[in-house]
């Protein structure tokens, strides 16, 4: 199960014991959001693109959305999200489920800006029932990021 191959590999941050499982849906942000008990905008959901080499992982925070220009900006391709069937080829994850970790040698991860305002943010663990609470650093240093981008729109006070 995805689920056992996310915390399998948490543990070598020691946040395996992060994991939650839910008797509940999370695979939105208002569902996980629910099952969590917290505020919508604090689930990273992870969007998983379309690249030349396989797919970019991007995780931003649950009230952010991607903005085509920033996106083009970022990665210097039109923001074109994967298939179901193409995510979990490419993830090693279900849609609903689809997360930064232990993922497949052609996912590339990066963070939105988006994340950095929370203490705390929670990415699902590899199933539509699950989340890990991590702070943006942890998230990070776990997922392997590339990098931070600026490629969401939506979740600033006052929009650029």
């Amino acid at each position: 199960m995805s689920i056992d191959r996310v915390r399998e590999y948490l543990k070598a941050f020691h946040l395996e014991d992060r994991v939650r499982e839910f008797s509940q849906s999370s695979a939105t942000v208002e569902l996980a959001a629910q099952a969590a008990g917290v505020e919508p905008a604090r689930i990273a959901k992870t969007l998983s693109f379309r690249d030349a080499d396989g797919c970019l992982l991007l995780v931003d925070a649950g009230d952010a959305r991607v903005d085509n220009k920033r996106f083009r900006d970022a990665f210097g391709l039109k923001a074109k999200m994967l298939s179901p069937d193409e995510a979990l080829a490419l993830t090693g994850h279900p849609v609903g489920g689809v997360c930064p970790f232990a993922v497949g040698p052609k996912a590339k991860v990066f963070l939105d800006e988006s994340l950095r305002r929370f203490d705390t943010v929670l990415p699902a663990a590899g199933n539509d029932q699950s989340a890990v609470t991590l702070t943006p650093e942890e998230l990070f240093s776990a997922s392997k990021a590339q990098g931070w981008v600026n490629a969401c729109k939506d979740w600033r006070a006052e929009e650029e």
